[in-house]
Parts: structure tokens; C-alpha cells; sequence
């Protein structure tokens, strides 16, 4: 049986719209959306109606979050929190581990957040480029195993939406995916083999940004 796996990265960010917001900010690397932001995540939950998703797994960063709650009030469904889709831990964008609401903090605050559910993989500060690649290849191989043939949607950044990618269709994806803000990879399992059909596609966004940004 056939099996869809929809991958989309996080809407834009607060500190892409406002990058004083960094300076004063409690935990300034984990940005909510953006108010332009918000309005693509609700244009992503429009595209993915009748798509037949039945789980959603997010990085557990408050955009991503953001991004894929609004996707889970359109197709009502939960959300499962997962490390393993989790921003590039790169210690060049962040000076020190990064921040990030509880999951029972963002359970009081997004009670669609499934608590029961358990991360499959974790992620560890720091990490290299290739040890990204690795953790969200797998990430997607393990979830897409597990949920088998369930059609499924993964949120993450930039970096992750690459490496969850390349984990299911190989290093194809490294020169074809085109990860930007709110964009859209859509892998479909064919046995034996995954078969790329989007490579970020972005037809569903009023706004799309001209430069690629990974984090």
C-alpha cells in the first residue's frame, strides 16, 4: 500500500520580521511566528485539507509548534512532539544550548499537544551538519515505519526537513529540496522505494521569501 509523508517546514519568524527582538528576548533561540507567519501557517492547513493525514509530528520549537497547530485545528487532529525533527543544533548560530518551552508548558498553551507520546530520537547540543542529517533521516524512517501506512505530516526547520528528506528518498533530495518558510516536500512510498513529488513547494503561500534562510 502506498504511503504519503507530507514534510513542511515552520512559517516565518518573529526575529526575521524584527531581529532587535533577539537582544531582549527570554529565550532567543526559540521565536514564535511572526504575524505574517501565522497567516501562512493557516494558508499550509488550508492546502493539506483532504490530504487524508492522520498523525502530525512536530519539533518541539515554539514555531514549528505554532506552524503545526494550526494544520491540526483545520484536519483536527493531535500533535506529537518530536526531538528527533528538532532545529540544527549548529553552535554557530547559537552560543549555548537553546531554550525551549517544556512540553507541559506548551501542553497548557496547545492542549492538542498529545503528552502520552514519547520522542523516538533525541538530539543532543552540540551537533555537527552531518549529525543533523543523520538524527532527522531517521527520524523519518522510524515514524514513517512505525505509523506504516498511515499518511503522515512532519514540521520542522529548514535543516531537518532536508535531512528527514534525504533519510527517506537519499542524497537526491540534497540538491533538489528547496526548504523556504512554510514550504512543502511531499514523498511518496512506492515499494521498494520513496519517490520525491514536491521538493518544497510553496503554491499555496500569498507571500513567498526571496532568500532562502535555514534556521
Amino acid at each position: 500500500m502506498n504511503q504519503i509523508v507530507w514534510i513542511a517546514r515552520h512559517a516565518n519568524r518573529i526575529d526575521f520580521v524584527n531581529p532587535e527582538w533577539f537582544l531582549t528576548a527570554e529565550r532567543r533561540y526559540d521565536p514564535p511566528l511572526s504575524e505574517d507567519g501565522m497567516v501562512q501557517a493557516q494558508q499550509l492547513a488550508n492546502r493539506l485539507k483532504g490530504e487524508n493525514i492522520t498523525h502530525i509530528f512536530v519539533s518541539p520549537f515554539l514555531r514549528t509548534v505554532q506552524t503545526a497547530i494550526a494544520v491540526a485545528e483545520v484536519l483536527d487532529l493531535p500533535i506529537k512532539l518530536e526531538t528527533g525533527l528538532s532545529e540544527w543544533l549548529n553552535p554557530v548560530w547559537m552560543t549555548e544550548e537553546p531554550q525551549r518551552l517544556s512540553t507541559l508548558v506548551l501542553a497548557e498553551l496547545f492542549p492538542r499537544i498529545d503528552t502520552s507520546y514519547t520522542p523516538r530520537i533525541a538530539v543532543n547540543y552540540p551537533e555537527t551538519h552531518e549529525q543533523m542529517l543523520r538524527r532527522s533521516g531517521q527520524t523519518a524512517r522510524d515514524l514513517t515505519t512505525e505509523f506504516s501506512p498511515a499518511n503522515i505530516l512532519l514540521v520542522g526547520h529548514g535543516a531537518s526537513v532536508l535531512g528527514a528528506t534525504i533519510g527517506l528518498v537519499g542524497e537526491i533530495a540534497r540538491t533538489q529540496v528547496k526548504a523556504s518558510l512554510c514550504s512543502l516536500v511531499k514523498v511518496v512510498r512506492q515499494e521498494p522505494e520513496w519517490l520525491l513529488e514536491l521538493k518544497g513547494d510553496t503554491s499555496h503561500l500569498a507571500q513567498v521569501e526571496e532568500v532562502i534562510r535555514l534556521n
